[in-house]
């Protein structure tokens, strides 16, 4: 009898710790999926393809395009994703949508420096020096948007970034109470 009732307790324990393993689970992966899916909800109205007549017509005009750093090569050169990225802001640039470009990235240590690698691309590509503003501090996408309203003054911008990473940058930047729109740099 004493041994039945252990193998019943023993069952139970067994169920119940499944059970808690279930819920962390569920917590673990259904809490995030759940605010990325409000994150990506809120925000997908925001993408927008900026046309040339847009830009010639006035009704695109943005304080500021907002590029966000994604690695260089060895080199020092733009990694494949950066390239997108400054492509996509220099032909936004080039159709008007705004008179600067904010370059946002990684200047951490004298060896890796993101924002000198873009603004020497995007000098290449024809942009201007003096249209080209560095924010050397932008270790995370927020902190860029922060900077971009706090430190370079911009009430209205358009970010040049892949359509993954576009959710969280209007996110951050609506949150901040910017007018945001984001044009895909998917190449």
């Amino acid at each position: 009898m004493n041994a039945k009732r252990n193998k019943g307790c023993l069952r139970r324990a067994i169920e119940a710790f499944i059970g808690f393993v279930l819920v962390v689970a569920l917590i673990v992966v259904g809490v995030p999926a759940a605010i990325n899916a409000w994150v990506c909800g809120s925000t997908r109205g925001s993408f927008e393809q900026v046309s040339q007549a847009q830009a010639e017509a006035g009704t695109f005009n943005a304080d500021a395009i907002v590029v966000l750093g994604a690695g260089i090569n060895w080199d020092g050169s733009p990694s494949a994703i950066l390239k997108d990225r400054l492509d996509t802001a220099n032909s936004l640039y080039r159709a008007g949508v705004a008179p600067k470009i904010i370059m946002s990235g990684d200047n951490g240590t004298a060896s890796y420096n993101e924002v000198k690698a873009m603004k020497q691309y995007a000098i290449a590509q024809g942009v201007p020096s003096q249209d080209i503003f560095c924010d050397h501090a932008g270790f995370s996408t927020y902190e860029s948007m922060y900077r971009a309203k706090y430190v370079f003054g911009c009430e209205r911008i358009v970010v040049a970034t892949q359509t993954y990473h576009l959710y969280r940058a209007l996110w951050s930047a609506k949150s901040l109470g910017m007018q945001a729109e984001g044009v895909p740099s998917d190449y």
